[in-house]
């Protein structure tokens, strides 16, 4: 493979314009397609198989105003008035005409219809329903809706707009992408000292997501795209992109300096830097591609595009940036005398990794228990960790969805704002059968309210509108969707009954995840242990490898639990509502994590093997290999962090954690395990470390990540000037 990636390198320097044209001929084509496709972003949770997505699709024909998204106009009259006044009944009746006029708008239910007018007689609820889920009502509908409240407004009503056509948060790139951005620049600048050189990475990595974005633009107008999966590609196809640049930028200014020329340099580069690219990439893809074995299409989507950012990434590596190299040309080298110079031809005793290296594993015992004590610490919260899909509940305090949900949650009950739907069906088209379901559910725990069976358009079905006493993400109303199904069967025998609605759904995705969440941690755990088998020709670095990363997980999901659930430091970090983690985070957090830490592992350790096979001095392998390659992990973990932390800010409830929980893995995973805890493990492990059984050695095939291994002199800087 290595052979072929240099002949990629040297076609891409030598063809440079064409390269270069090819992919700018790519990024028009996408980016044109996406304009004339006019997709659309889908964000629908859907659980094939369930039985709450099963009765919801039948709802869909049966009873398309209960199946459909809505929106809920929450009217509260001033202090001192009683929202059924006249000229207060007026203006609702006004403006929920007015609403139902909306694009899409199949009906509208009034507060004295649903029955929703607080205790106090201050607040009332309108509800506008749509034909179809969220994906389908369209953005001039909710405006149509929210300026539908001027009515109200005018005579004197608050008036908020929430429901489930309304989502937590949504993603509005800002200042603090921009600042990521520049933290990436400004390390870039240090670690190169160039300009030139700290552009490049920034340069293809931009390129690359702006091809990602086009291109997923495109596919949604075909099939369905959400926006978490939208913001995801950008977020880790911009931190990958300027780490697979970095990587190997940084072994060609290595070999410029040691005398290559810059041809011959950038083959040698994607021969090796390259080849642990594309490894490290492949690791990171096959990870976020498996997430489609866990049958939940919104999770598929969300892997599948993550991967292709990441597919992106590694192709703009290989090619577009030996080509801009070409462009550049001895321009990249650094100057003689130079720091950066210097640090290129560094010997081990004048590397701040190599002084690291000699501090850590000085005395290695007191460094891993150290180190692994602190990660286990922070794991701790992880034990308490409870997961839910993001409601309006999470949306930002100023928006009109979070104020609608809070004023339903203060006036009515916090179960409100998470309803259930019962559906039965029976064969005989007994109407007595769902009565009796109703008085069942009546005698349960944390019931509020059940209202009277309603009839669909189906003979012999019924829906019953059940309000738990607790909000949506409570254990309390998870519980109570099992008793119901537990339950209600056994009282109409005969008859088909299925608990559905929103709150349903997101409990049967967080219970989907949850028991999916083992198994994909198992196959990410074999899949690094055999990989780096082949790779590093060892037992204990494998094992050591899957122990640490199982660690850093553990510490990035602990942390998250700890700020997101707990409430530690949650108005630091903006979290609008403290309450259970998002459901499908501990699954996108291994599989992401999983190749990063694999990243680092392949570059940190092949260094210190390859030295272990020149000297076959462990301490001193040790550390003349963390001094070749720590700057660059170093470099490329702060790259990944602040690009990861820059997303933190944004009010989409779906992203910040994530992005949080991806910030903190990268930053425990690179500086505490990789650079701190491998090197001291090693140093206890000594010569043990690189054992592999004789007859396990012959029959596994062998896997070279660094190329082939070249020990002869630089070659002469030959016509320079052609180049």
């Amino acid at each position: 493979m290595s052979a072929l990636l240099g002949r990629i390198g040297d076609f891409a320097f030598r063809r440079r314009g064409l390269v270069v044209s090819i992919w700018a001929i790519l990024l028009i084509a996408v980016v044109g397609g996406a304009a004339l496709a006019g997709g659309r972003l889908d964000d629908r949770f859907t659980v094939p198989g369930a039985e709450s997505q099963r009765a919801l699709d039948t709802l869909s024909e049966t009873a398309p105003d209960a199946a459909g998204a809505n929106a809920q106009l929450v009217f509260t009259a001033p202090e001192g008035h009683l929202i059924t006044e006249a000229p207060y009944r007026t203006a609702i009746q006004h403006t929920l005409e007015a609403a139902g006029t909306a694009p899409g708008a199949i009906g509208v239910t009034t507060p004295q219809q649903a029955g929703a007018v607080s205790r106090d007689q201050r607040t009332a609820i309108g509800v506008v329903h749509f034909d179809g889920d969220r994906s389908k009502v369209t953005s001039a509908a909710r405006d149509a809706v929210e300026r539908s409240g001027e009515t109200a407004r005018a005579a004197g009503l608050d008036v908020s707009v929430g429901g489930s056509a309304y989502g937590a948060g949504q993603m509005q790139p800002g200042v603090t992408e921009i600042l990521g951005l520049g933290v990436a620049v400004l390390v870039l600048l240090i670690t190169f000292g160039s300009l030139v050189a700290a552009g490049m990475p920034i340069l293809s990595a931009v390129f690359g997501i702006a091809v990602t974005v086009g291109g997923l633009s495109a596919l949604s107008a075909a099939v369905p795209v959400s926006s978490t999966a939208l913001t995801l590609a950008l977020m880790l196809g911009l931190a990958v992109g300027i780490d697979y640049a970095l990587f190997i930028l940084s072994r060609h200014r290595s070999q410029l300096a040691a005398g290559l020329t810059p041809r011959e340099s950038a083959r040698r580069a994607n021969e090796t830097a390259g080849s642990a690219v594309v490894f490290a990439g492949t690791t990171v893809i096959i990870a976020l591609a498996a997430l489609s074995v866990i049958g939940i299409p919104f999770l598929t989507v969300m892997g599948l595009a993550a991967s292709g950012a990441v597919l992106i990434a590694v192709a703009v590596a290989l090619t577009l940036l030996p080509a801009l190299a070409g462009f550049a040309g001895v321009r990249l080298t650094p100057r003689a005398g130079s720091r950066a110079h210097r640090r290129a031809t560094a010997t081990g005793a004048d590397s701040m990794g190599a002084r690291w290296a000699r501090l850590v594993t000085a005395r290695p015992l007191v460094t891993v228990v150290a180190v692994a004590g602190a990660l286990i610490l922070l794991a701790l919260p992880a034990a308490s960790l409870r997961m839910a899909l993001p409601d309006n509940g999470s949306a930002a305090a100023a928006t009109g969805q979070r104020q609608a949900y809070d004023t339903l949650a203060e006036k009515f009950g916090p179960g409100f704002n998470g309803p259930l739907v019962v559906v039965v069906d029976t064969p005989n088209g007994d109407t007595r059968a769902a009565a009796t379901v109703a008085d069942t559910v009546r005698g349960l725990p944390d019931v509020t309210y059940v209202a009277p069976p309603q009839p669909t358009q189906r003979a012999g079905q019924s829906l019953i509108m059940v309000i738990p006493a607790s909000a949506p993400e409570s254990r309390q109303t998870t519980d109570l969707v099992h008793a119901i199904r537990d339950r209600a069967p056994g009282a109409v025998p005969g008859a088909e009954v299925a608990v559905t609605g929103d709150t349903a759904v997101t409990i049967d995705v967080s219970q989907r995840l949850s028991a999916s969440l083992a198994p994909f941690l198992g196959i990410v755990v074999g899949l690094s242990l055999v990989l780096l088998v082949l790779v590093f020709r060892s037992i204990a670095v494998p094992v050591k490898a899957a122990v640490t990363f199982l660690l850093s997980v553990a510490a990035a999901l602990g942390t998250t639990v700890a700020v997101f659930q707990w409430g530690w430091a949650a108005d630091l970090f903006g979290v609008s509502k403290v309450g259970p983690v998002v459901s499908f985070l501990p699954i996108i957090l291994v599989g992401v994590l999983f190749g990063l830490a694999m990243d680092y592992e392949v570059f940190l350790v092949s260094g210190i093997r390859e030295q272990w096979l020149h000297r076959r001095d462990a301490g001193a392998s040790i550390i003349e290999g963390t001094r070749h390659n720590a700057r660059v992990v170093t470099a490329a973990a702060t790259i990944m962090v602040a690009v990861f932390a820059s997303f933190v800010p944004t009010d989409d409830a779906m992203i910040k954690p994530i992005a949080f929980a991806l910030a903190v893995g990268v930053l425990v995973d690179a500086f505490a395990v990789r650079l701190t805890l491998v090197p001291a493990v090693l140093a206890l492990l000594g010569r043990r470390a690189w054992w592999l059984p004789r007859r396990l050695d012959r029959v596994l095939p062998t896997l070279n990540i660094e190329g082939p291994q070249e020990d002869s002199e630089p070659e002469p800087q030959r016509e320079l000037a052609a180049v």
